[in-house]
């Protein structure tokens, strides 16, 4: 989150034969022993091309049903850190091959400015979250 209140967004396809596109935050999969903090700091790193040093606590979990139709698993759970930055361009060094197809834009938005766009953007409570934590800025 940057000093205005803005995250980083990716748009991105959905991992699956939809090719459904959204806005979503950097961030995957924890690899074998890896916490959820180590995975956002690899995550971040690999996606923007920036070393952050401390992802801190959660600030917010949520669990999720997967309805990607070429899932191995139908529910998800995902840890929300917030990591401060003053806006950045990512760059792509570190992605995957699926992420240099997949991503196809990225953005810094507030909560106001993602929910006021026409695509669409997961999870959905994903504003009411940057405002609480841009309300502590």
């Amino acid at each position: 989150m940057d000093p205005t209140g803005a995250c980083l967004f990716f748009m991105t396809a959905a991992p699956d034969s939809s090719g459904f596109a959204r806005w979503i935050t950097p961030g995957g999969g924890v690899d074998p022993g890896e916490t959820h903090a180590e995975a956002a700091l690899r995550e971040l790193r690999e996606e923007t091309g920036r070393q952050f040093q401390d992802a801190g606590q959660p600030v917010w979990t949520y669990s999720f049903e997967v309805t990607f139709d070429e899932a191995d698993h139908n529910r998800g759970y995902a840890e929300y850190f917030l990591v401060r930055s003053e806006r950045f361009e990512p760059i792509n060094t570190f992605w995957t091959a699926e992420e240099h197809v997949d991503v196809t834009q990225w953005a810094w938005f507030t909560a106001q400015e993602l929910e006021a766009r026409s695509e669409p953007y997961e999870p959905e409570p994903l504003p009411g979250v940057m405002r609480q934590l841009a309300s502590l800025l």
